[in-house]
């Protein structure tokens, strides 16, 4: 990326980002943009971010963008010794997986997940366990252990072809409860909980049968029918959109329902005149600064906790310091990376 002076990155951030940000924030971020990217060609790095991350990183800072399985497969791609991942903490850790011989950072200790915090590799190894021969589906929104626990791993951009791609009638599909729910309606099958019922399903068939997990994300449980329906009252013409975590009735009561990257690509190839997209809000403010020419209505009381962690200033402090080194027990992230690496054969 060719390097760029802070009064011209000043002028693109704000034709990009004016009505998005106050004039006086954009200037304080472009200082941090420019020394940012000047870093990036010292310590030889390239920074991964995520379509959640805000404006100024996703548009100005990183140098490839996209949804879980983009970044995945880019990750592996990359050359530069130093991978800043703007993401959160299972992210830079399959990133670190596909690429155990770089130096993999990320700018915050506390960029958690509440999805992936939800279940452990005890708890795989125990549903294995109690379906020997089943085979397991994990959602990448997990960390490392959970991985090398699974067969498969997914996005939700891949889920449905990666279930279909196994040919049995039964799935151990982990850990997400709504995208279980959205993906075994799409391929034929219903969803039990052993978890929450300890003996159902124990003795009886479990033929075309999801085995799911009650694992939420915290951002995309928060939406609901009657989220859609005020705003079609309001909106006569608005499409909805809804990420696959969303419960499966806002998913019904949408549109389209897709991954974060999906959701761009309709916005882009649709031109409709007014979206509502049912996810994280700092993607919305993205899609705002890429497509001015439609009018993007947003839930903004719903931010991820986490991705908002990744900031600026903590992004330029990483390259300084290469600071926070993200590392994974080798033998762990050689079985998390067989199932990472049977999800990108299938696309």
């Amino acid at each position: 990326m060719e390097h760029l002076s802070e009064p011209e990155i000043y002028g693109a951030m704000r034709t990009r980002l004016e009505g998005l940000e106050p004039g006086f924030e954009i200037k304080r971020k472009a200082s941090l943009v420019e020394a940012i990217n000047r870093l990036k060609k010292q310590q030889n790095a390239i920074v991964l971010g995520h379509n959640y991350m805000e404006p100024a990183i996703y548009h100005f800072v990183a140098d490839i963008v996209g949804d879980s399985l983009e970044l995945c497969r880019r990750a592996q791609a990359a050359q530069e010794a130093v991978i800043v991942f703007c993401g959160v903490e299972f992210m830079a850790e399959t990133a670190k997986i596909l690429n155990p011989q770089r130096k993999v950072l990320i700018p915050s200790l506390r960029a958690g997940c509440s999805l992936a915090s939800s279940i452990t590799a005890a708890d795989v190894r125990a549903l294995k366990a109690r379906y020997p021969g089943v085979p397991v589906v994990t959602y990448v929104n997990t960390y490392a252990d959970v991985k090398a626990e699974s067969d498969i791993c997914c996005t939700s951009g891949n889920a449905v072809a990666v279930v279909e791609s196994l040919g049995t009638d039964t799935v151990i599909f982990l850990p997400d409860e709504y995208l279980a729910k959205n993906v075994a309606a799409m391929t034929g099958k219903h969803v039990i909980f052993p978890q929450a019922s300890p003996t159902a399903a124990k003795d009886s068939s479990i033929d075309q049968v999801f085995i799911g997990w009650h694992g939420r994300c915290e951002v995309h449980d928060q939406f609901t029918v009657d989220d859609v329906a005020r705003v079609r009252e309001q909106f006569s013409d608005v499409v909805v959109l809804a990420h696959p975590e969303c419960p499966p009735e806002v998913v019904a009561a949408s549109d389209f329902s897709g991954s974060t990257s999906a959701m761009i690509r309709y916005v882009k190839e649709q031109g409709a005149r007014r979206y509502l997209l049912l996810t994280e809000c700092s993607m919305a403010d993205n899609i705002i600064a890429t497509h001015p020419e439609g009018e993007v209505l947003r839930l903004c009381s719903v931010r991820c906790p986490h991705m908002n962690q990744i900031t600026l200033e903590d992004t330029l402090a990483s390259l300084q310091e290469l600071r926070y080194e993200v590392k994974v027990d080798p033998i762990v992230a050689a079985k998390a990376a067989l199932a990472i690496e049977r999800m990108l054969k299938i696309g």
